[in-house]
Parts: structure tokens; C-alpha cells; sequence
């Protein structure tokens, strides 16, 4: 493992117990710059998890509860007017945070929800006619609750394809729910943990990811797969350029914590069903394939 991220990792292993490879998942997400949504029943340790990285990694966070009265302006911010000065002046909102925490997405409205579009694509918000530039890094991890509970409204697909992965925590193994219940509260111990790094160095761990080698031939693998979701008749749809971009750039995070310099087929593997699994629709269904990711590598060759 690399010695840059080694620390990171100790770090969230202290708070989240027994989540190796979802921890693993996050920080490749991180580093490839690209938005993570979490989906769990309530409980699971999603906020838990945000906490603990943007205290180990020093970020300024924000959390927003996403209710179905949220307004777009409670996100992005409001122009309010000063006597003062007889002019007004730009509040900034939750999303002008290095760590934004948008806690049960799916609980607000579309309008609410599409507030995000731009600031997770651009990384700026346009608001009150000006564009205003977000801070960086800009990393902003969405907690969705299932479809079937209540008060509950689907993201639409150009949504979700603005977040690089989606994964879930899932229940913790027996061994490590008894030390949870055993050990003082994990948001106790979140004031102990110490950032391992600052955003500066962060930004820099970002740019050597880019910097990591990806051959021809394994190039060649991720159109293979890509061009594999776009043949298959149970599909109503396959996956976008966009979407290959986003399953290189975090193949690249992979192959970067695990210390390599360049990309090799078992590092796309590896992130390959967090990148795709929220972009594959059903024809039948609007409903992620979950078993899809695992055909599609199972039918394509490596080489």
C-alpha cells in the first residue's frame, strides 16, 4: 500500500470497523476527484464515515439534511440586503465547504436535488448571475436511504452519473459489532483522530493519480467492458463516455493506494461495480443491475 495514504486509511479504520474495502472505495473516489453516494438504511455509520474523513484529512465540512421543504437557496446560498450599504451582499451556502455531507438526498426534490448538478460537474455555483468558484478540494458524499422507505423521491439519472461511485457500508461482521458495542461511542472517538494530512497535500495525492500510467491495452479492457453494457438486450441503456473517464481515473486511484505506478485489469475490477452499478438500467426496471457488474467482467476478456 502506499505509504502517502497509509495513514489516511489507519485513520478511518479507528472510526469504521471491519469496512476495509468500502474504506479503500472512498479514498480512491477522493483521489480520482470525483463524488460518492452511500446508500444504506438508516443507522449504518454514513454520516460517521463523513465525519471521519474530513477530520482526517482536515477539511472544512458542512453538513446539509435533505427534507422535502429544502430550497435550492439553502444549498447554494442567498443575496441579502444590507441598510447599511443599500446593496446586497451574497451569504454563501452549505456548498461552499471543502466536505459537503448531503445527508438523505433522495428525501428532497428534484429542484432541490438538481441544485448540485453544476457544482459537482464544474465545481462552481452560479447564483444571483455570478459564478462563484468553490473551494478545493471539493468533495461532496451523498447518503440515499433504499426506494421502498418512505418520503423517498428517485434521483434521476443525470444525477446520479454525477457521482463517480456508489457503494454500501452494509452491517458490520459479528467480531466487529462487538468491539462497536464493547468501545465508547465512534463520535467520542472522532475528537481523537488527528488529520494525517492537510488539503494542500491532498490536492497534490490528486494530481500524482493523474499521473499514474494506464497502457494501451488497458485502455483497451475499459472499452471493452464499456462497449459490453452498451450490447446487452436486458439493458435500457449502457454506459457514457463519461462514465469510462470516471472508471480510469478511479482504476488509477486503486493502482495508486495499492502503490503501483501504473493500472493493471484487477485494479478496474476492483472499482469496477461501485463505478457502473448506479448507471446500468434495466430495461424493465429503473433499478441499478446489481448483478450486472459481475456478469459484464465475467464476459469480457482481460488481456
Amino acid at each position: 500500500m502506499s505509504s502517502s495514504v497509509a495513514p489516511v486509511l489507519q485513520g478511518l479504520n479507528r472510526i469504521i470497523l471491519g469496512k476495509d474495502e468500502q474504506l479503500k472505495l472512498v479514498l480512491a473516489c477522493l483521489l480520482a476527484r470525483g463524488h460518492l453516494l452511500i446508500e444504506d438504511i438508516p443507522g449504518m455509520g454514513k454520516t460517521t464515515l463523513a465525519l471521519a474523513l474530513a477530520r482526517v484529512l482536515g477539511l472544512h465540512f458542512q453538513r446539509v439534511q435533505f427534507t422535502s421543504d429544502l430550497l435550492p437557496a439553502d444549498i447554494l446560498g442567498v443575496s441579502v440586503f444590507e441598510t447599511a450599504t443599500s446593496s446586497f451582499r451574497f451569504v454563501p451556502g452549505a456548498i461552499f465547504s471543502q466536505l459537503v455531507l448531503a445527508d438523505e438526498i433522495n428525501r428532497a426534490s428534484p429542484k432541490t436535488q438538481s441544485a448540485l448538478l453544476e457544482a459537482m460537474e464544474e465545481r462552481q455555483v452560479t447564483a444571483e448571475g455570478e459564478t462563484r468558484p468553490l473551494p478545493q478540494p471539493f468533495f461532496v458524499i451523498a447518503t440515499q436511504n433504499p426506494a421502498y422507505q418512505l418520503g423517498t423521491f428517485p434521483l434521476p439519472e443525470s444525477q446520479l452519473d454525477r457521482f463517480l461511485m456508489r457503494i454500501s457500508l452494509g452491517y458490520p461482521s459479528p467480531d466487529a459489532e462487538r468491539q462497536l458495542l464493547l468501545e465508547r461511542e465512534r463520535r467520542d472517538l472522532l475528537a481523537e483522530i488527528e488529520p494525517a494530512l492537510a488539503p494542500a497535500q491532498l490536492i497534490e495525492l490528486q494530481q500524482r493519480v493523474r499521473e499514474v500510467r494506464a497502457a494501451p491495452a488497458l485502455i483497451d479492457y475499459i472499452l471493452a467492458l464499456v462497449q459490453r453494457t452498451r450490447e446487452l438486450p436486458g439493458l435500457r441503456q449502457g454506459l457514457s463516455p463519461r462514465a469510462g473517464l470516471g472508471l480510469r481515473r478511479a482504476a488509477q486511484a486503486w493502482a495508486f493506494i495499492e502503490g503501483r505506478s501504473g493500472v493493471i485489469p484487477e485494479d478496474v475490477q476492483a472499482v469496477f461495480a461501485a463505478v457502473v452499478n448506479h448507471r446500468l438500467i434495466t430495461a424493465a426496471e429503473r433499478e441499478g443491475a446489481a448483478t450486472s457488474a459481475a456478469e459484464i467482467l465475467a464476459q469480457v476478456a482481460i488481456p
